[in-house]
């Protein structure tokens, strides 16, 4: 239902046409990859990153890898004293880069170091979800937008962070996106709402959109829709954000470490 293990690839090594042709067509048909016991280094990432597309940087600079700005560093680790970058991020189901007018068409992700246990990541089938619903419910959502805000998501995925500042807030305007995403590779579509807060449809009465998008959610994050993935060190997955989501599970920031590295594929207006 969801995600394909690429075997007989180094991700560090060069890779033909061919190779890399098959590996397109299994996540666009799949939504994300996954090679196990890979060895790269950042440039690795960023080279191979770039096959399927330019990168996008939109995250914050202080959690970017030194000389490598393209790369997100997700870890508890510190070095001459500062965090070398962010210990939790993303534990709610979300895609990236939601709130961007043309929101990222991918990210990849590789697990330098692990914890033993904890710090998954989950990921759904936004794609499959959408085909497995209700004739009745696809009239009901399609061509329908919602309204995603950066500002009203803040206090609910990040409660301990401080209020958002009068410069974050001018930062981040509100941003339509469509409530069924159309892929622009497969013509696929594919359930857009990912989030803990109810975004707004627009249209809609507010009782009546917090409960479509509630509903959608969980049904979107059934078992049968969803993969979970347990890291073991040199795992690299690259997912597909416009047909799936994902969320981060929590692990012992105190007695174990955590390093991963992230570098994002730029996209294109969802429509």
């Amino acid at each position: 239902m969801i995600g394909t293990e690429v075997s007989g690839i180094d991700l560090a090594g060069p890779i033909s046409a061919r190779d890399f042709d098959r590996m397109y067509a299994a996540w666009l048909d799949t939504t994300i990859l996954l090679f196990r016991r890979q060895s790269i280094t950042p440039q690795q990432q960023i080279d191979f990153s770039r096959r399927f597309g330019e990168l996008l940087v939109y995250t914050r600079s202080e959690n970017a890898l030194p000389g490598h700005p393209e790369v997100l560093v997700l870890s508890n680790l510190a070095r001459d004293g500062k965090p070398m970058g962010s210990p939790a991020s993303g534990r709610y189901w979300h895609t990236d880069g939601h709130y961007l007018k043309c929101p990222p068409a991918a990210s990849l992700l590789y697990g330098a170091e692990v914890p033993p246990s904890g710090g998954d990541t989950w990921f759904a089938n936004m794609q499959a979800a959408y085909e497995a619903l209700a004739a009745e419910t696809k009239v009901r959502i399609d061509g329908r937008q919602i309204i995603i805000s950066r500002v009203k998501s803040r206090p609910y995925n990040y409660p301990n962070k401080p209020a958002v500042t009068p410069e974050e807030r001018a930062a981040w305007p509100d941003m339509p996106q469509p409530l069924v995403r159309t892929h622009p590779k497969t013509g696929r579509k594919a359930l857009y709402v990912g989030g803990n807060v109810p975004w707004n449809v627009v249209g809609m009465a507010e009782t009546e959109s917090d409960a479509l998008i509630t509903d959608l959610q969980a049904f979107a994050t059934q078992p049968r829709f969803v993969y979970v993935h347990r890291w073991q060190a040199g795992d690299a997955i690259l997912w597909d954000n416009r047909s799936s989501m994902h969320r981060a599970t929590a692990y012992d920031e105190v007695n174990h470490r955590r390093l991963m590295y992230r570098t994002t594929i730029a996209g294109e207006q969802a429509f």
